[in-house]
């Protein structure tokens, strides 16, 4: 089951840049942004994730994943190493779709699966965003740039807040929080 989900989060990126591609023309310049090169997007995207993460308080642990670049996208994925149980993940996943929401974003799908729910967002400017809770409520940020100008695409800079995995190699869900990991709902507004 753990091998099966990782194995779709990691080729369901691919064949979403496969999509992007094939609007691009199917060249590294056809049809490509010229506002922006590969590493320009990357660091957009970098940036998202910041902003987006930044919105969850109580703040969560992550850590970077395994990124990827295309002919002309970047994807960037970042992993939450705090477990979400599953009476949070709908908190969870609704405080960050608030924050897209609010940021200007289009929410653009919502699974809502009791154990592994998501949601997908697009910016005014082509990047695609998505979360999902996946085994052991262990959370996954994906962004896809659109398509741009071809370039080199160095490593994220921004420093994890927990330790620093290495690619590939994040552990399932490892801290608790006193309210992300909670087994009980969230009291209703009108408590």
């Amino acid at each position: 089951m753990r091998r099966t989900a990782r194995a779709v989060r990691i080729a369901a990126p691919v064949v979403l840049a496969g999509t992007l591609l094939a609007g691009c023309g199917g060249s590294s310049s056809g049809g490509a942004r010229t506002d922006m090169n590969m590493q320009q997007a990357a660091e957009r995207a970098d940036g998202m994730l910041d902003a987006t993460l930044g919105a969850v308080v109580p703040e969560v642990r992550w850590a970077h994943d395994t990124w990827t670049s295309g002919s002309c996208t970047v994807t960037r994925r970042r992993t939450v190493t705090t477990v979400i149980s599953e009476q949070r993940r709908g908190a969870f996943l609704g405080v960050v779709e608030r924050f897209w929401k609010k940021s200007g974003y289009e929410i653009t799908g919502v699974t809502q699966d009791r154990e592994m729910p998501s949601v997908f967002a697009r910016t005014p400017d082509g990047f695609e965003f998505d979360l999902t809770v996946g085994h052991k409520g262990q959370a996954f940020f994906d962004v896809t740039t659109p398509c741009v100008q071809k370039s080199e695409v160095a490593d994220p800079v921004a420093k994890p807040n927990g330790p620093a995995y290495p690619y590939g190699q994040i552990p399932t869900p490892d801290v608790r929080s006193d309210f992300w990991s909670a087994a009980t709902p969230l009291p209703s507004p009108s408590s």
